[in-house]
């Protein structure tokens, strides 16, 4: 939730990403800092076998949130209705159905293993944040390429179960 964030305000700051009148504030020192201390401190809970599935359920409307703010930061001269349309749908959207897939991994992952195995899950789950926030900024279409791929893996892995079943 808040590495997509993080990766933000690094990018405003080293001047690498070009923010939206009004979130100019991510590009701050001191959002900087409040967004590592929370990437730091959401990454050790995770880690952390039941704290992890308690997380999922305080953090899933918390990412739809952050994914909204992060897209409509990035979407620079187009007019609110789009930006604010697109931001919720590509932005909360996404980071919703992703961090939807990661709960429903993690709460399998925490039956079959008593939560000793949710740190895969969180490692997992990191370094797509990652990937697809560096990705995103580096080179945006490709960035846009792999986050349809994964979302309809997961959709499809799910709508696969859901037949099985």
């Amino acid at each position: 939730m808040f590495v997509p964030l993080l990766a933000a305000s690094i990018a405003s700051l080293s001047g690498y990403l070009n923010l939206s009148s009004g979130f100019q504030w991510i590009g701050t020192p001191a959002a900087l800092t409040a967004f590592a201390i929370a990437s730091i401190l959401e990454i050790i809970a995770y880690y952390v076998p039941w704290v992890d599935n308690i997380m999922d359920t305080i953090a899933a409307p918390a990412a739809a949130v952050a994914g909204t703010i992060v897209a409509a930061s990035s979407f620079v001269d187009i007019s609110p209705m789009m930006k604010w349309t697109l931001a919720i749908i590509a932005g909360g959207g996404t980071a919703s159905v992703l961090h939807g897939g990661t709960a429903l991994l993690r709460a399998a992952s925490s039956a079959g293993t008593l939560g000793l195995g949710n740190h895969a899950v969180a490692t997992m789950e990191l370094l797509i944040a990652a990937g697809l926030s560096i990705l995103a900024i580096a080179v945006p279409l490709a960035g846009v390429v792999a986050v349809f791929a994964l979302l309809f893996y997961i959709v499809g892995k799910g709508l696969r179960k859901l037949r099985k079943a």
